[in-house]
């Protein structure tokens, strides 16, 4: 069971509140938590990635452990910690400005 963290504006969304669950088999990867995210909570497809080419959207930003995985292959697997549910992976809108 992975844990995911969605901001605001998506919890919102989905209505759902704080941390949601979803099943992935291992290796954990970022492709497979948003497919099953997406799979869960059909009004969240669009919002993180691109409906088409299914590419994270600019302004969001995916971290685990401390660690910045947003510019990670999809396929790359997930820290252990997020894999056996000890860490969330945390889905963060980013924001630009000035």
């Amino acid at each position: 069971m992975i844990r995911v963290v969605l901001p605001a504006h998506l919890r919102t969304l989905a209505r759902v509140d704080g941390e949601v669950n979803v099943d992935v088999a291992a290796p954990a990867t970022a492709r497979a938590v948003l497919d099953a995210l997406e799979a869960s909570y059909p009004v969240l497809r669009g919002t993180i990635r691109d409906h088409v080419t299914l590419r994270r959207r600019p302004f969001v930003r995916f971290f685990a452990c401390e660690v910045d995985l947003s510019h990670e292959p999809p396929d790359t697997r997930l820290p252990l910690e997020v894999e056996t549910g000890r860490e969330p992976l945390l889905i963060v809108g980013a924001m630009a400005g000035g």
